[in-house]
């Protein structure tokens, strides 16, 4: 037994990089290739001197030369090579080569697997830190088909050799992580920055896919890339899927549209339409050019303690049956939203919100962090074309209808306020439904809750439907109960 000390504590013991690559490389079964692009054979390289390669390694190659890359994986309609396109190609010819080259009859118990990467690191002159995709395709049972882990990955290191040694780190990781933690993905998720620091490499998509991982939902693995502080958001198309935030935004007019949507009532699509149909009568934004953001914030996720995964399925459920793009954030403060878009594209962009979200815009007590405090915020903001299209409130109390024209905010803010109103930066959303302001989302969902009627009103047909069909938010339960 091993040796403890009075006053030792329980820690979680993490395996060395070497640790990690020496087990693999120890077992009999698994045997498969290496191909890495762009940033040398940073993976492989652990695997050599871990010791033992040679019952582990069938080959391993960089195909470096733009050249020897198309001719061995063919060429890519878009003509770049960092892309997931690229990957998969790769992890198909070389799992074909794989099975062409060492026969079942001879190794029966083999369990195959082609790792690959494509990278572009830092540029010569740091102003383009890099990017890649990173993934395997492996197998748990020779008789099984392969499962597939692909990911993709933002440097945020300022020199190629560290940038390259964290590449190889990442790498051990994924392949002991497929193959040791496949039957708990997310701890598998957390495992992958074992021995790398979370400010030296940025995870903002991953899939995983085959027999191992029918049921895991791609989106809630997502979720848990910004719940674990591993990207800052990340986002679905209307299918469904995960999707590259780059390949959505870059070089596209934004309009972004932050809110719980639990669920999506028809004020919310009454914003979107209209917002829009100003946005696009914007100069230099056109409706090809232009994406809309639905964006959930994880503070809203928290919003009554833990996050519930069910309660996030429902609402991303709801927005992608309707045609939107869903990105789900850690960004509390509206600049960091825009400065997130900036990465990706410098066209025009737009804010969607309600009242309370820009009067919470002018409050100070979210900008103590801040060196610059609220100007600094706003400098942020609004350096660019920015907008913000303002959708009016109808006070329930007293009837009045609010609008940029007499909202309140504080008194140290008016004369900031009256800056970018009168600058244009404000846009008043007047072409609205007034039927429908009076609609809240919280007290659709306290009606589906209590089992109570008259909701469906209140509610596009579409995301109507999808409740009472799917039981989302607990609609089957809560009828059950009420009966």
């Amino acid at each position: 037994m091993p040796i403890t000390i009075m006053g030792d504590r329980e820690f979680e013991n993490v395996p060395s990089i070497k640790s990690k690559a020496l087990r693999i490389n120890l077992n009999e079964n698994i045997y498969g290739t290496f191909s890495e692009i762009g940033a040398g054979q940073e993976t492989v390289r652990n695997f050599f001197r871990a010791g033992g390669a040679s019952g582990t390694i069938a080959k391993a190659m960089s195909a470096y030369d733009k050249d020897f890359s198309d001719a061995i994986y063919g060429i890519e309609e878009d003509k770049r090579y960092v892309t997931e396109a690229r990957l998969k190609k790769m992890l198909s010819h070389e799992i074909n080569l794989i099975e062409e080259r060492i026969t079942r009859d001879k190794h029966p118990n083999k369990l195959f697997f082609s790792y690959a990467n494509t990278v572009a690191t830092i540029d010569f002159a740091k102003q383009y830190k890099g990017h890649g995709w990173i993934g395997i395709r492996y197998q748990v049972d020779p008789k099984e088909d392969y499962n597939e882990i692909s990911l993709h990955i933002r440097f945020h290191e300022n020199d190629a050799r560290l940038q390259q040694n964290t590449l190889g780190i990442l790498g051990v990781n994924l392949i002991y992580g497929a193959y040791y933690k496949y039957d708990n993905p997310k701890k598998l998720l957390r495992y992958l920055y074992d021995h790398i620091d979370k400010d030296q490499i940025e995870i903002d998509t991953i899939n995983f896919s085959g027999p191992r991982f029918q049921q895991v939902d791609n989106r809630l693995m997502s979720l848990q890339l910004v719940k674990n502080g591993m990207t800052d958001a990340v986002m679905f198309a209307p299918d469904g899927n995960n999707i590259l935030p780059a390949k959505i935004l870059y070089k596209k007019n934004i309009l972004a549209l932050r809110g719980s949507f639990r669920p999506v009532t028809k004020v919310n699509m009454d914003m979107y339409k209209r917002s829009l149909e100003l946005f696009l009568k914007e100069k230099k934004v056109s409706e090809e050019n232009t994406e809309v953001i639905f964006e959930i914030t994880l503070s809203n996720l928290r919003a009554e303690g833990e996050i519930d995964e069910r309660d996030f399925m429902d609402r991303a459920e709801l927005l992608c049956s309707l045609g939107q793009t869903v990105m789900i954030s850690n960004f509390q403060e509206y600049y960091k939203v825009v400065e997130y878009f900036s990465r990706y594209t410098k066209e025009r962009m737009g804010l969607a919100m309600g009242v309370n979200n820009l009067v919470d815009i002018f409050d100070e007590q979210y900008y103590r962090h801040l060196s610059g405090g609220i100007l600094e915020a706003f400098g942020k903001l609004f350096f660019k074309d920015l907008k913000v299209y303002l959708y009016p409130f109808k006070d329930p109390e007293t009837g009045e209808l609010i609008t940029s024209d007499n909202l309140k905010v504080h008194p140290r803010m008016k004369e900031l306020y009256k800056f970018f109103k009168y600058n244009g930066k404000v846009v008043d959303i007047t072409n609205y439904d007034p039927k429908i302001l009076s609609i809240f989302s919280r007290e659709v969902l306290q009606m589906i809750n209590e089992g109570k009627t008259g909701w469906e009103e209140m509610l596009p047909e579409r995301t109507t439907a999808m409740i009472k069909n799917h039981h989302l938010f607990g609609y089957k339960e809560k009828v059950e109960q009420k009966a």
